[in-house]
């Protein structure tokens, strides 16, 4: 389902642990790093398919999570033309996207990034809220930075810092 403009309407999840860490999930088969995301299907509002991207990427169910706040607005991303799909290529520009901000209010061990017969990640960490922001596709990162600073004030966190991050496996 792609609007007039030519962007695909689109869900992102923040998900923080109790220390105000967020999850980072890495691609699988890849050196990227992302928070969880997918686009929504027809008759879905973005609440729905957030919690199924959830479900289908992390492994977490509505009762783990908590929805602290969500954008006010879209954010949008044009996709460079090399990555777009020939079908799509008339009129697709990019995605435009929802972002929630969760959080995890089950347990770490909850994550399950086996969950779907299609995985997206192959490993997880907690990282610093203001996680810095190099290992995201280039062409992601203005929406990621522009999400991650309109959900901060959810959470009373100071501004920017630099932080370490944990890695886990599945």
């Amino acid at each position: 389902m792609i609007d007039r403009d030519g962007y695909r309407p689109n869900v992102g999840i923040i998900l923080c642990n109790s220390k105000n860490e967020v999850f980072w999930g890495k691609r699988i088969k890849q050196h990227s790093w992302q928070f969880p995301q997918g686009g929504i299907k027809h008759g879905e509002t973005p609440e729905q398919a957030m919690y199924r991207e959830l479900m289908e990427e992390v492994g977490l169910s509505p009762h783990h999570v908590k929805i602290l706040g969500r954008t006010r607005e879209w954010l949008r991303y044009e996709v460079p033309p090399n990555w777009v799909r020939r079908e799509w290529s008339n009129r697709y520009k990019g995605q435009k996207q929802i972002w929630f901000l969760l959080r995890l209010v089950g347990r770490d061990c909850d994550v399950c990034l086996r969950s779907s017969a299609h995985p997206e990640f192959d490993a997880w960490r907690w990282n610093h809220y203001w996680v810095p922001l190099n290992s995201v596709i280039e062409f992601k990162r203005e929406v990621y930075k522009n999400a991650l600073e309109e959900l901060s004030r959810f959470l009373h966190i100071p501004p920017r810092q630099e932080g370490e991050s944990r890695i886990m496996t599945c």
